[in-house]
């Protein structure tokens, strides 16, 4: 298997995308929040604005990833993607509790991707290889 470790990543990013999107829904239901409704109190709020961070990186962080993988090496990729997920969490753990303490979980995860990034275009110059 070419990718597996990046395979792996991507798992571990995913399953912590459900992790917070499950936030949401138990958010939801302890504050009785009833979808379509996007607005309650703090607590939900917060949980809310994690998912939504959550996915607005996503979005750059897979194709970076897999690109990585590709141009670069799956072992390098795989280490970018579990800095992320690791970042994601550390993220999500203290906005829920502190918003304004959130800053090194959101740097961890945007450093990965700059890094994943990074890894690409050197994968694309070849000089790595």
């Amino acid at each position: 298997m070419q990718f597996q470790w990046t395979a792996w990543a991507t798992i571990a990013a995913l399953l912590m995308y459900l992790w917070v999107i499950m936030g949401v829904a138990l958010a939801r239901g302890k504050y009785k929040v009833i979808a379509p409704a996007v607005d309650g109190p703090a607590g939900f709020l917060r949980a809310m604005r994690v998912q939504v961070n959550t996915a607005e990186q996503i979005i750059l962080f897979l194709p970076a990833l897999w690109m990585c993988a590709y141009f670069l090496g799956d072992r390098w990729a795989a280490l970018g993607g579990a800095a992320w997920t690791v970042g994601r969490i550390v993220y999500a753990q203290a906005y829920y509790k502190d918003p304004a303490k959130r800053s090194a979980g959101f740097m961890i995860g945007l450093l990965a991707t700059l890094g994943l990034l990074a890894g690409t275009a050197l994968g694309l110059t070849g000089l790595l290889r």
